[in-house]
């Protein structure tokens, strides 16, 4: 069996388009994964209401990404990049601990 260049470059490139569906760092949604390293480092929680307010005294309640100046969506929006977290979707119901009120 011979193989072209052609061949295992359109082979190669197919092979990596799955990698980030493979690497687990997303969530069910689409979402960034809470157990995704930058994540955890940064104590994102996809449901804010399950955020530890013994361990992160600076969350309020009400407090969510969406509400956030670092969410790059609509208010309304289900999910929506974040710089804090590579730019990786987050939820609107989301939150973590670079969290900054829009002003």
């Amino acid at each position: 069996m011979s193989f072209s260049r052609r061949t295992f470059v359109i082979t190669l490139a197919g092979l990596a388009s799955g990698l980030p569906l493979m690497s687990g760092a997303h969530a069910d949604d689409g979402t960034i994964a809470e157990s995704d390293p930058t994540a955890e480092a940064l104590g994102y929680k996809a449901d804010a209401t399950k955020v530890d307010k013994a361990k992160y005294s600076t969350y309020v309640s009400g407090d969510t990404c969406a509400n956030c100046q670092f969410y790059q969506g609509q208010a309304t929006a289900p999910s929506a990049p974040c710089p804090l977290l590579a730019g990786k979707a987050v939820s609107g119901k989301g939150w973590c601990k670079g969290y900054a009120r829009k002003a």
